[in-house]
């Protein structure tokens, strides 16, 4: 399977100006882990995940004040629909992050998030043995 049968094509987009608050209404609304953040003055997008946001207020930071920017993930690994999702997956665990953007032609396509994956592969019947001691 490759990346463009798990990704999603319609993605939560934002601002870099947005408040914290905003991308977690925005973020908790879309039932997503993570949003694409789109700065025209940015070479590139960004991503603000549920743990950027989860990181700033354990460290007391206002999240009506804290702006999207400040939080945001802007050097990406990006993955091209025609990757394996064993590709994305190592790409995902070498880099230590839950979310790829999926991008063709120099334009954005889609995200794929870990949960995709393992939807993928569960759907496909990708099975394993699971011992008395694990369940």
């Amino acid at each position: 399977m490759q990346v463009r049968d798990g990704m999603s094509e319609v993605v939560l987009t934002l601002g870099p100006g947005h408040t914290l608050r905003e991308a977690a209404g925005a973020i908790s609304a879309r039932r997503v882990g993570a949003a694409v953040i789109v700065d025209p003055d940015a070479p590139g997008p960004g991503v603000i995940t549920e743990r950027d946001i989860l990181h700033s207020v354990a460290a007391g930071q206002d999240p009506d004040k804290e702006r999207v920017a400040g939080h945001l993930t802007s050097d990406l690994t990006f993955a091209s629909p025609g990757w394996s999702l064993e590709q994305a997956a190592v790409a995902m665990v070498r880099g230590g992050f839950r979310h790829l953007v999926v991008v063709e032609g120099g334009e954005l396509a889609g995200v794929l998030s870990m949960r995709d994956i393992v939807r993928c592969w569960t759907a496909e019947g990708a099975t394993s043995e699971v011992s008395a001691a694990s369940a």
